[in-house]
């Protein structure tokens, strides 16, 4: 697995805990997505792991450690949800709280790892909270979350909270370069304050195809404000990731408000001011609020009600957007 420099500090921090005796048996790491947490999570694993530490870092080369690097250590545990399915289950946990009662089989420690915690179904977390107040010895538990808000406080107040924030820009501009050859700095710059400054999520939104569909969706939205035809822009948006396409047009919104504020530094798509432009001049800061409360609306129904007719809403949503377009003057 990857491991990237804005890690080392946390890492360190925690490594060092369990050095002096202090690291708690359960962390509860919140990030943003495409912040590396899952890299930080398996290297804290190793290093709890391994039988012959080396300072901060893990051995790389007693058997727990090579168990690690194939990916079968039977002390490591990862709870995700099943294929198919967005949530782990109460029998999940249960059966995974039963192995971590048992004796090690590598006579060292044991570690679970809850890539998404908010998978956790409520039945499934308050099956896990006996254990998290009461582990076995040398049983680690690493929770990772992206909205730790939507966890039962239960389960937060018997973890330790720690907050991996994404690194500074200058540095995140700087790792981008090393990863992408040539890479455009007002490409990268809107990467980034897309992706909330989380850099391997910004490195994925620049490979050419998913930034290209960006552009896409861009072009399409600026002849449809110029021909007074927002319906031409359905095929930009109605695909299997019109979520995320979504999220673009909802920035581009709210950049547009922004611009109508005087506040252009604060824009979020640096490479597309002037078609930001285009939409302030032509939509009031009342009808850009209306149509992005309806676009954020519109994203929440498909995010969270089953078996909707993507392609019908997505239509009624650009029809209507389309009546609020002012004709420029001549």
């Amino acid at each position: 697995m990857n491991w990237y420099p804005w890690l080392n500090e946390t890492y360190s921090q925690l490594i060092t805990s369990y050095q002096q005796g202090r690291g708690h048996h359960a962390l509860l790491l919140h990030s943003l997505p495409g912040n590396g947490v899952e890299a930080l999570c398996y290297g804290i694993s190793r290093w709890l792991i391994c039988q012959n530490t080396d300072g901060l870092k893990s051995c790389g080369q007693c058997h727990s450690c090579q168990l690690m690097l194939a990916g079968t250590h039977p002390d490591y545990h990862v709870l995700e949800p099943e294929k198919g399915k967005t949530t782990v289950s109460v029998e999940a946990v249960r059966k995974l709280t039963e192995t971590l009662s048992s004796h090690a089989q590598q006579n060292g420690a044991k570690v679970a790892y809850i890539p998404r915690t908010e998978a956790l179904t409520d039945a499934a977390a308050n099956a896990l909270l006996k254990t998290l107040e009461e582990p076995t010895k040398q049983t680690y538990f690493l929770l990772g979350c992206e909205k730790r808000e939507n966890l039962l406080a239960t389960l937060r107040s018997r973890c330790l909270y720690t907050f991996l924030s994404p690194p500074e820009s200058q540095i995140a501009w700087y790792w981008l370069q090393k990863q992408i050859v040539g890479v455009n700095y007002n490409d990268a710059l809107t990467a980034l304050k897309l992706c909330q400054g989380a850099p391997v999520a910004a490195m994925s939104l620049l490979q050419p195809e998913h930034w290209q569909q960006r552009s896409v969706l861009c072009q399409k939205l600026a002849h449809g404000i110029q021909h007074n035809d927002m319906l031409s822009l359905l095929p930009a948006i109605h695909h299997d990731k019109a979520i995320e396409s979504m999220g673009w047009l909802l920035g581009l919104l709210a950049d547009s408000m922004k611009l109508q504020q005087h506040a252009a530094q604060f824009c979020l798509n640096q490479d597309q001011l002037p078609l930001v432009s285009v939409l302030a001049s032509r939509m009031t800061n009342t009808q850009l609020f209306e149509v992005y409360e309806a676009w954020q609306n519109c994203r929440h129904q498909l995010m969270t009600v089953p078996a909707l007719n993507q392609e019908l809403l997505l239509t009624n949503q650009l029809l209507q957007w389309e009546a609020l377009i002012v004709t420029p003057t001549p």
